[in-house]
């Protein structure tokens, strides 16, 4: 679905309304559902930010192209939550083995550098001559 946001900022439940063509009360019932969270003025009027509206976004295009209902939407985005996190846990757990490795490898370099040995040739052995019998 192609993104109707105009500009960023904050909206008013109207304004999205308008721009998603829905009802007013389908942003509510998302919100009561716990799908939506938009953040509230101090007369309690709802704001939409441009993140709200990305997930806007994905739950209409569940809902409307793809036909799944509001219990399938709920358990989509917690899935959907769980994996960006996973993905981040495991950001992290790459980066701290990727940062260990070069430490380790480091101090492996320092120490082996320190440990240097002359190596001398090695002497090839005297073969004595093996005597003949005629």
């Amino acid at each position: 679905m192609p993104t109707k946001r105009k500009r960023k900022g904050a909206y008013m439940i109207s304004a999205v309304a308008e721009m998603y063509e829905i009802h007013p009360q389908t942003l509510r019932l998302y919100e009561r559902e716990g799908l939506l969270k938009p953040s509230r003025t101090e007369g309690n009027t709802r704001l939409y930010t441009d993140e709200d509206l990305e997930r806007l976004e994905f739950i209409l295009n569940l809902a409307r192209d793809l036909g799944v209902n509001i219990a399938g939407i709920a358990i989509i985005l917690q899935m959907r939550e769980r994996m960006e996190e996973m993905n981040r846990e495991m950001q992290s757990f790459v980066e701290y083995v990727r940062t260990e490795m070069l430490s380790r490898f480091q101090a492996a370099a320092t120490s082996a550098s320190a440990a240097i040995v002359p190596v001398r040739k090695p002497v090839p052995p005297v073969r004595k001559p093996v005597p003949r019998k005629s």
